[in-house]
């Protein structure tokens, strides 16, 4: 019988993670397999053509950039590229029986501030709170592709006792409620602690903390891109890098099994022609810690539970506001945040705690393809088409459990329907259709990516996010596990979650021994 295959390094899972850890392994001299178990890389972070003979290439899951480094783009040589956005955001509301909202971004920030609020006193308030969260993100970016800094020297990294007690130590509500008075304004501060993570305002676990301080410090801005061409154009590019430095990679191909002895692992791979065993002297598992526990026959750890809904559309056109003052292009530009006051954010989550759907869902949307048309053919762009995708949160995925269709159904109606209360047409009018007639809108509950990606309880971030400094637990890069020779590179790394490429670049330093 033939000797089984042998590697320098297996790669579990073709996501973009292990996709990064492929290129720069391969590019050190090593000997690399990628197994991905569906049939094109890419994982979550892919573009797709949901809809039957439509020429849109939507991102399908993932949709916008904060987190990669601009290290692992320089490195790997990656033809890829972001956009800014023109707007950071917009946000609707009713005041004094009057359509109107917050237009946060450009020139009109100011004013915007004091038409809604009657003062400056809430812009005032915005710009020295996102001041100091700059400056966070300064100092603990660059971090992220470190060995993990401990707690005390993150903290001295960062030298502000405030900044520090407001993001690492109280719950992120206090300082939403002792800055800002404004429930709208408090509102779309907050959003940033929820995307992504079940948590009221005041969680004692900090766990909205760790989501919030995730989604302002990438690219030490906390900007958050449009990439260009969609997001299957960053994980075609790390595709095309990994194999340029000779990695290979094959689809189709699933790992069921890992042994180990701590030095050499042998990996079973399922694949449409046959099982077989390949060798390594090193396993990177880009899956959740509860795929590699199965993998490995180890103690699963806690399950983890996702609580967002992703909506994806294709429009014949923007629809028409009822606030007049803002162009729907430039209201759809930014994020176009929907029921997130301060207020509905605590009314929908203790809806949710209960079991029940929220009242009023809160979610956000946004327009690729006004800042990058390239992912829609050019007959649609021509005729003024534009998507939309939406995300849904506090909708966690027990909701779902008795009958996800339906649940799934009734949490779309009543989101869209939160939605056309600041519209001047249902946005059910603007839907383009498919080659059969039917409107070009999908909704993706944690049930369904549970099912389409293996995600954990549909958890975008495979497990709860933890905070980017080393515990007794951690390892040197976030990413060792119980078994010298295994390491995971995915989402529920430390300093996992979003699309970073994060725990790919920290799993390859760590093989290496670097």
């Amino acid at each position: 019988m033939p000797a089984p295959d042998s590697y320098d390094a297996v790669i579990v899972g073709g996501g973009h993670n292990g996709l990064v850890a492929a290129a720069y392994l391969a590019r050190a001299g090593q000997s690399v397999l990628v197994l991905e178990r569906l049939a094109t890389t890419g994982g979550a972070a892919v573009s797709t053509r949901p809809f039957d003979g439509v020429d849109a290439r939507l991102s399908r899951y993932s949709y916008l950039v904060s987190l990669l480094p601009h290290k692992i783009v320089r490195d790997l040589g990656l033809d890829f590229a972001v956009r800014k956005r023109t707007v950071s955001s917009y946000t609707p509301t009713v005041r004094g029986g009057r359509a109107t909202g917050l237009l946060v971004g450009g020139d009109r920030t100011r004013d915007s501030f004091a038409a809604l609020t009657g003062s400056d006193r809430e812009y005032e308030a915005w710009q020295r709170f996102y001041g100091m969260t700059r400056r966070v993100a300064e100092q603990a970016f660059p971090t992220l592709t470190e060995p993990l800094p401990t707690r005390d020297a993150l903290r001295e990294r960062i030298g502000d006792k405030e900044a520090w007690r407001t993001l690492f130590e109280e719950p992120i509500g206090v300082a939403v409620e002792k800055n800002f008075r404004d429930d709208l304004v408090r509102g779309v501060v907050l959003t940033d602690a929820l995307i992504g993570t079940f948590a009221d305002a005041h969680d004692p676990s900090l766990l909205q903390n760790r989501c919030f301080l995730y989604h302002i410090i990438g690219g030490s801005t906390g900007d958050w891109d449009v990439p260009v061409g969609g997001m299957g154009a960053l994980t075609d590019a790390l595709a095309r890098a990994a194999r340029e430095a000779g990695a290979q990679i094959r689809v189709r191909h699933e790992a069921t099994r890992i042994e180990t002895d701590g030095t050499r692992a042998e990996i079973t791979v399922r694949s449409p022609e046959a099982e077989h065993v390949v060798t390594a002297r090193k396993v990177l598992v880009n899956a959740s810690p509860q795929a590699l526990a199965a993998l490995l026959g180890d103690e699963p750890p806690t399950p983890a539970e996702g609580a967002q809904l992703k909506v994806n559309m294709l429009l014949t056109r923007l629809p028409r506001l009822r606030d007049r003052s803002v162009d729907p292009r430039e209201a759809f530009a930014g994020t176009f945040h929907i029921a997130e006051g301060y207020g509905q954010l605590a009314d929908a989550y203790r809806d949710a705690a209960a079991g029940r759907l929220p009242t009023a869902p809160p979610s956000e949307i946004y327009c690729h393809s006004l800042t990058d048309p390239s992912i829609l053919g050019p007959g649609l762009a021509a005729r003024g088409y534009q998507t939309l995708t939406l995300f849904g949160l506090h909708t966690p995925a027990r909701l779902f459990a008795a009958d996800n269709a339906a649940t799934r159904a009734e949490l779309l109606t009543a989101t869209l329907a939160e939605l056309d209360a600041h519209l001047d047409e249902p946005i059910t009018d603007c839907l383009a259709h498919d080659e059969n007639g039917e409107p070009c809108i999908e909704a993706k509950t944690p049930l369904d990516l549970e099912q389409d990606l293996r995600l954990p309880g549909g958890h975008i971030f495979h497990r709860d996010l933890a905070f980017p400094y080393a515990t007794e637990s951690t390892g040197r890069w976030g990413v060792e596990t119980a078994h010298a020779n295994v390491l995971l590179c995915g989402a529920g790394a430390v300093r996992g979650g979003g699309v970073s490429g994060v725990p790919g670049h920290n799993a390859a330093m760590a093989a290496l021994g670097r």
